[in-house]
């Protein structure tokens, strides 16, 4: 493959030499992503304003006010409450609300439209639920109660590894609980280093960064991690990322539901550079229209009953077998979720293939499109995951051969995959045809 077509579609392994960690994606819901140069992800909004340093206690103590009151009552007629209240902000919403339909059309092609639109609305829910959830955690997950709360299961491979010593890395997408996660691992005994983005109000960033710790989970800071995470990968430590969100126009384009997707190298790049497995994970909720109960689903007010659209189920976690936690699923009891590893991906993996990047990042997307189709009801569809696109459609070029042979290369792919991808991706190059300026009409000067 030549430069000109490395450059076009981002494809080009670089050597394996030191590299220089890069803050990569948050493991919080008020962060932001950043790219693998560690600058913020392009945003459609314009830059915030900030809110002065004097307010900061006054907005912080009305922060932990309002945190304060989903501790009171009932904690599912909060939850309740919590969705009702996210369907009335989503109504103040209704460009995100069809952007999210959208987004589902292209990973649930076969679904129908009432559906996709119910599927967007419970991303609003959901993310109002998992302020609520988050509000009880640390008083609900504790070494003594936590087994009332999280079922384990298939963890066995991934304990294996993170008791072995040597450095792994842990990544989630915005599925499911994604803080939840990694507050479960920390509190088993298995300490994690995450990646974030401090928030702007110091008295609140305090709180949250004490309150995350006092389980073992260690929110590093941006600035500066690339000087602390060297030291946590060659002690055998374990780091964590969230690796869903769109990577701009310099990512790593790889299939993400049939269509390419850019995505972060610097996940890869970690992993090869200190031959460190990829583990793969996921906290979801369980509800009683998957997990058990489905007579009550309508008179409990649950989300849609989970369906594919016709679009291929997900693939089991490597191991489902329950090895800690509850047993049952109760839906009479709220805040119960589910812990799986879904993929685990190992350096004899990669190794020895001609594009050992290429394949960790198609891959650990592959785990990722795994679990939103094990849970789309979880999934923060408000997300422009195919938002970046690659050089060779900004050019109006042919898809590159080279891209062409390095998916159908990989083990999971059918033809028909391929198919749709070139598809998309013609779609995709038309349209960004037609979005461009076109030159002014100039009169010829005629005698």
């Amino acid at each position: 493959m030549g430069a000109r077509e490395q450059r076009e579609h981002g494809s080009k392994t670089p050597a394996l030499r030191p590299l220089p960690l890069l803050p990569l994606l948050p493991c919080s819901p008020c962060s932001h992503a950043l790219n693998p140069r560690g600058e913020r992800a392009p945003r459609l909004a314009k830059t915030k304003r900030r809110i002065p340093p004097w307010l900061h206690r006054p907005v912080y103590y009305a922060v932990r006010g309002m945190l304060a009151t989903m501790l009171v009552g009932d904690m599912a007629a909060n939850l309740r409450t919590a969705r009702a209240v996210a369907r009335l902000y989503a109504s103040f919403e209704p460009a995100r609300v069809r952007r999210a339909v959208d987004t589902i059309a292209v990973a649930f092609p076969g679904m129908p439209l009432d559906q996709r639109r119910a599927f967007a609305l419970t991303a609003y829910e959901h993310l109002f639920m998992l302020a609520v959830e988050m509000a009880h955690t640390p008083r609900l997950l504790t070494p003594d109660t936590w087994p009332e709360h999280i079922q384990l299961a298939g963890l066995t491979p991934g304990a294996r590894l993170l008791l072995s010593g040597r450095p792994c890395v842990m990544i989630t997408g915005h599925c499911g609980n994604w803080e939840l996660l990694g507050y479960t691992m920390a509190l088993l005994g298995f300490p994690m280093h995450a990646l974030y983005r401090p928030l702007d109000l110091k008295p609140l960033d305090a709180w949250v960064r004490q309150t995350r710790q006092k389980r073992g989970l260690s929110l590093l800071d941006k600035h500066g991690a690339t000087d602390v995470m060297p030291g946590l990968m060659r002690r055998g430590e374990l780091v964590a990322f969230i690796a869903d969100q769109n990577a701009g126009d310099r990512g790593l384009f790889v299939p993400f539901f049939n269509r390419l997707a850019s995505t972060y190298k610097s996940i890869g790049l970690v992993a090869m550079q200190f031959d460190a497995p990829v583990i793969c994970g996921q906290a979801r909720r369980l509800v009683p229209s998957h997990d058990g109960w489905h007579g009550q689903l309508a008179a409990r007010g649950d989300p849609p009953a989970r369906s594919t659209g016709g679009a291929p189920p997900a693939p089991p976690p490597i191991e489902s077998s329950i090895v800690g936690g509850f047993e049952t699923y109760d839906p009479t009891r709220p805040f119960q979720y589910r812990v799986d590893i879904t993929d685990i991906i190992h350096p004899e993996d990669w190794q020895g293939r001609p594009d050992p990047l290429f394949y960790i990042s198609a891959r650990y997307r592959r785990a990722i499109e795994s679990m939103v189709r094990a849970a789309p009801e979880q999934n923060l569809w408000l997300h422009r995951y195919w938002k970046s696109r690659p050089r060779f459609e900004h050019s109006g070029k042919p898809f590159p051969e080279s891209l062409r042979e390095k998916i159908r290369a990989l083990p999971w792919t059918t033809a028909d995959d391929l198919a749709r991808i070139e598809d998309w991706s013609a779609k995709d190059a038309a349209e960004i045809a037609r979005k461009a300026p076109k030159p002014p009409n100039v009169p010829l000067n005629v005698p």
